[in-house]
C-alpha cells in the first residue's frame, strides 16, 4: 500500500466522497463500498467531507482505488457528461443478469466492485488476466 501524507489522505477522500456523491450513491451504500467499520454512521461521512481521513488499511484503500478506476473509465467512455456515468451505474444491465453496476457493487462487495470495473477498463481487466497467468505458470 502507497503511504500517504495526511493532506493526501484527506484530498483523496474528499476526492472519494464528491465522486459516489456525484453518482447519486446514499450514505449507507459509500459505507458499505468503502468497507468502512461496522457501526459507522451515515452522518459520520460528514465528517469525512471536512478534514479527517479516511481509515486508510488495506481493504479501504484497495476500494478507493477501484472506485477512482470506474470514474476514469466512465469519464473515457462519457467524456461531454458527467451526468451519463451515474446513469449507466443506476441502470439494469445484461452483463450482470439485469442488477444495475451499482447493485453488484453494493451487494457483492469487492467481487463485484471488480466485475463492474474490469467490464469498463478493459486495460485494467487485461492486467488481472495477465497477474493471473503468472500466478498459474511454475
Amino acid at each position: 500500500m502507497i503511504e500517504f501524507s495526511h493532506e493526501e489522505q484527506v484530498s483523496l477522500t474528499r476526492l472519494v466522497l464528491n465522486l459516489l456523491d456525484s453518482w447519486g450513491v446514499s450514505n449507507a451504500d459509500s459505507i458499505v463500498l468503502l468497507a468502512l467499520p461496522a457501526g459507522t454512521k451515515p452522518r459520520a461521512l460528514q465528517r469525512y467531507q471536512q478534514d479527517t481521513p479516511l481509515p486508510f488499511n488495506e481493504l479501504v484503500y484497495e476500494r478507493v482505488e477501484h472506485m477512482v478506476g470506474i470514474s476514469e473509465a466512465l469519464h473515457l467512455a462519457n467524456p461531454r457528461s458527467e451526468q451519463a456515468g451515474a446513469l449507466w451505474l443506476k441502470r439494469p444491465n445484461r452483463r450482470f443478469n439485469g442488477r444495475s453496476p451499482l447493485a453488484v457493487m453494493v451487494g457483492d462487495g469487492l467481487l463485484g466492485i471488480t466485475q463492474v470495473r474490469k467490464h469498463l477498463d478493459c486495460s485494467y481487466d487485461w492486467y488481472v488476466d495477465e497477474q493471473q497467468s503468472r500466478q498459474k505458470k511454475p
